[in-house]
């Protein structure tokens, strides 16, 4: 059966802001619930819109911090919210804004599609306390999360969200879940935090990452011309008991892991970009 939509207060979805606004009621429910199971002591919510989820975040009790770069939904939030005190809007890129201090957080969002890299990157690899993430992603996107070696979706992102979370795709959501309708389907994954990579070395290993896959169909040893000197990879593949013709979409998440302890040291060299 159709469900109908919630009702939603007055804001039109701008695509410069990659707007897709969910209305499917089951998925709503379904994404808050995975968000308060939780522990976190504060709540954190990426692109908010009208607050179809803002809502039943607040039903929860705990300070929430909503997070959206359209002046007019901050403006709807606003209004919709006047005078709960534990609710605390701030307007800004979510990949630059500076994010509440305290937590930790549980963090969920229907993330703009042109920025959902970008989000996730920063909450990779910034310091913020994080116990949880609930996100939606564009399916590609989460495919690309959930890559595996030797897949066309393996890559960095994939490599450094599996060393960095336990991932969980919890649904995939078709057009129709959303107003207006986009023309992709859609995934929320869960996020769930790993020790084994620490994050002040984290910027440096998505370096070294994207550097390594700059050409996908060269050898990790073609790749790392110019970053080390030739014996130095033969050092450095000999040591891992890896081939010389190997290639960076070959290697799962804990040999990547294995090489760089073995390098022992930030890749200055390297410029940082997003994925």
């Amino acid at each position: 059966m159709q469900q109908s939509p919630p009702d939603l207060p007055e804001l039109i979805p701008k695509k410069q802001f990659g707007q897709n606004f969910l209305i499917q009621k089951s998925a709503i429910t379904a994404i808050v619930k995975a968000a308060l199971e939780s522990g976190a002591p504060c709540l954190l919510e990426v692109g908010p819109g009208p607050g179809v989820l803002t809502a039943a975040l607040l039903a929860d009790g705990r300070p929430l911090w909503a997070v959206d770069l359209d002046p007019q939904a901050i403006a709807v939030l606003a209004q919709r919210f006047k005078g709960v005190d534990h609710f605390h809007l701030v307007q800004g890129d979510a990949v630059q804004v500076p994010l509440p201090g305290g937590g930790p957080f549980s963090v969920v969002g229907n993330l703009p599609y042109n920025a959902a890299t970008a989000i996730l990157t920063r909450f990779l690899v910034e310091d913020f306390p994080w116990e949880r993430m609930v996100l939606m992603f564009q399916l590609e996107v989460g495919q690309k999360l959930l890559g595996r070696p030797g897949e066309k979706e393996y890559g960095p992102l994939s490599i450094l969200a599996q060393l960095s979370c336990r991932l969980t795709r919890l649904m995939r959501l078709g057009p129709g879940a959303f107003r207006p309708a986009p023309k992709v389907e859609s995934a929320v994954l869960l996020f769930e935090p790993l020790p084994g990579l620490p994050v002040a070395a984290r910027k440096a290993f998505l370096a070294l990452l994207h550097h390594s896959f700059r050409h996908r169909r060269k050898t990790l040893a073609n790749n790392w011309q110019g970053l080390f000197p030739a014996e130095r990879i033969q050092e450095l593949l000999g040591a891992e008991g890896l081939s010389p013709s190997v290639r960076a979409e070959g290697l799962p998440p804990g040999a990547w892991l294995a090489l760089f302890h073995r390098i022992q040291a930030p890749v200055g060299n390297l410029s940082e970009s997003n994925t």
